[in-house]
């Protein structure tokens, strides 16, 4: 099964000195990697003991993080004029890829509509080429709630609507365009935008990610965070069966989400065969050769530098580390695990009380649409709404870092992050019999990680991943442009709404000097 975000790429070839020189080098880069690991693995008890922490307090972790002042915030804080009466036209988009891509893909879509100043029509969502789900926009997000919600920053209209010109009703087309990946704005508002002024409507097709991340106005950034975390909400029926599954799970106390992203399509992008028999290996390698670039690829070097998934039993060492136990509660999001249940029955057998979608909530709805769109819906909103939540590949999962980013925007939820790179060493000496001192290693490691408090976003960590600062605010500022905006700026923006319907300009201004004077 192909996941959202991989696609087929065409790679060139590197020359044969390039492909020596890389043989020569990184089996010494393993080397050194696992050689320096056994060495700090044997001086837990020496002097770097001594001058780190060397535990985890588990309990504290079900608590969410310390938020050093910050609170959520994605209203504006400048001058932020409501859509005109009149826009340069419409706007389609086709957003491919699975959920998730397809969720960063509408927050781009609704901030390209902002910068065309244009009349957005409810995004296509390109559920076959994936989910084999028609379900459509309408069929996972509630319609309504997102056009009001976005009713101060874009139009939003459900389809184009007919003209009459000449006494005849006719469709206005849309000119398709193919929009460069990461476009910067100076692109919508020059080649997009003159195509929009020619014909009335354009059709952005792929959009997926086709409008750069890092822009360099937080209010536009702030309208993403809208979307995202108010605008796009699950329709009733979903958020109600999540809801239900949630409500099951704590029953019983604390539970963890895990994003157990051991599946094929993963394996197969990462290039991590050996682990797996004869037969498992030719069904990797041939999905490999069918869905991405050719490039050559070692298990033994992509481990030892993190490019691997971590495996259900290492996920296990790790959380046991940390000082979680086998009466932890387990929700696992994840697809079809590859390789079967021997790769997880270690892992359940350090922690037995795992769960799915399927064994906590077996209604016939969730049963036969457990692959498609609603299933990785209400996968996203139990592990949105647990007490912890851990990804296992969150590299290119869009699943895991829209879930990281989300999570912070809740409230610095607590996440368990690995670091894959400096875990793998410790797991390849633990495989060659070197077990001394492992589970302070794995401590250690996982010490170092940030579970889920503020910090200072760095490249190639996503916008969606951390929203930090652009879309928090503080009562208290030393900043003043981290100040949160007054608690009465709905009540700004929806005058300011109704001065553009009925089109007074004098108190649109007024309102305008009275919103930055309250600032």
């Amino acid at each position: 099964m192909r996941r959202a975000g991989l696609h087929r790429q065409h790679a060139k070839q590197g020359g044969v000195a390039k492909g020596i020189y890389a043989k020569l080098t990184i089996p010494v880069v393993v080397l050194l990697i696992c050689t320096l690991s056994l060495f700090f693995s044997s001086s837990i008890s020496g002097n770097r003991g001594s001058l780190e922490p060397s535990e985890i307090n588990a309990e504290e972790l079900w608590e969410s993080a310390k938020s050093g002042g910050w609170k959520p915030s994605s209203a504006p804080r400048s001058d932020w004029p409501p859509p005109p009466r009149e826009t340069n036209g419409y706007l389609r988009v086709r957003c491919n890829g699975g959920l998730n891509q397809q969720r960063s893909a509408i927050c781009n879509a609704v901030l390209a509509a902002r910068i065309l100043n244009a009349t957005l029509v409810l995004p296509e969502l390109d559920a076959n080429s994936f989910w084999h789900d028609d379900s459509g926009f309408q069929g996972i997000y509630d319609v309504e709630h997102f056009i009001q919600t976005l009713k101060y920053d874009v139009q939003i209209v459900e389809s184009i609507p007919e003209i009459r010109k000449n006494g005849k009703t006719k469709k206005i087309k849309a000119y398709q365009i193919r929009p460069p990946r990461d476009a910067p704005i100076s692109w919508y508002t020059t080649v997009a935008l003159k195509k929009m002024q020619e014909h009335g409507a354009i059709y952005l097709t792929p959009f997926s990610h086709r409008l750069a991340e890092e822009i360099d106005n937080p209010e536009y950034q702030r309208l993403r965070c809208r979307v995202n975390y108010h605008a796009l909400r699950f329709k009733p029926n979903i958020m109600k069966l999540s809801e239900s599954i949630v409500d099951k799970l704590r029953a019983q106390g604390h539970f963890m989400s895990i994003h157990l992203r051991f599946e094929m399509d993963m394996l197969a992008f990462a290039g991590c065969f050996d682990i797996f028999n004869p037969e498992e290996q030719s069904i990797l390698k041939k999905y490999r050769k069918e869905n991405f670039a050719e490039k050559r690829l070692v298990y033994k070097e992509r481990r030892a530098i993190g490019k691997c998934p971590l495996t259900p039993e290492e996920v296990g060492l790790v959380l046991r580390a940390m000082g979680f136990d086998n009466s932890t509660r387990i929700y696992l999001a994840a697809g079809e695990l590859f390789g079967g249940k021997r790769f997880m029955k270690p892992f359940h057998a350090l922690f037995p009380r795992l769960e799915n979608h399927s064994s906590v909530d077996s209604s016939e709805e969730l049963v036969t649409n457990t692959q498609g769109l609603l299933g990785s819906a209400v996968d996203y909103m139990v592990c949105l709404l647990s007490d912890i939540f851990m990804p296992t590949y969150d590299g290119p999962s869009n699943f895991a870092n829209n879930l990281l980013g989300h999570r912070l925007y809740y409230g610095f939820r607590t996440t368990i992050r690995p670091d894959r790179k400096r875990l793998a060493p410790i797991f390849i000496n633990r495989e060659n019999g070197r077990t001394a001192g492992f589970e302070q290693a794995l401590r250690r490691v996982m010490l170092k990680t940030n579970f889920g408090g503020p910090h200072k976003r760095v490249p190639p960590e996503s916008f969606y991943t951390n929203s930090w600062p652009e879309c928090f605010c503080q009562v208290s500022p030393k900043n003043p442009a981290d100040k949160c905006p007054p608690d009465n700026v709905l009540e700004i923006l929806e005058s300011r709404l109704d001065n553009e319907v009925t089109g007074d300009p004098e108190a649109l201004v007024e309102t305008n000097s009275t919103s930055r004077t309250e600032r």
